[in-house]
């Protein structure tokens, strides 16, 4: 598993999912290389999935890269952090025209 430290910059989950999407993550970086971001993006959307139900999301880009998002998600199901190089957004989207946070 990669030693670095995660760095949360925003999140409504719960501590519990919270820490499985740290852990994905970490070992999306085991398991890929670092530029390889759809891979990442694909490995965390599908144990999410399997986790949790359908209807994940993530977005991964390699720090120093801009991108700009803007997404209806269900409450308890966000999170923004960095970890290595790499930024990773994950949550589960809703439709919009159903109530989000």
């Amino acid at each position: 598993m990669q030693e670095g430290k995660a760095v949360i910059e925003d999140t409504d989950m719960p501590l519990k999912i919270l820490a499985q999407a740290l852990a994905s993550a970490s070992r999306a970086l085991d398991l890929y290389e670092v530029f390889d971001c759809i891979a990442f993006a694909a490995y965390i959307k599908k144990d999410f999935d399997k986790m949790h139900g359908p209807g994940w999301q993530c977005v991964d880009s390699v720090v120093g890269t801009n991108f700009s998002c803007f997404f209806n998600h269900f409450k308890g199901t966000f999170i923004y952090f960095a970890l290595e190089t790499l930024n990773f957004l994950i949550f589960k989207g809703i439709s919009s025209n159903s109530t989000s946070s």
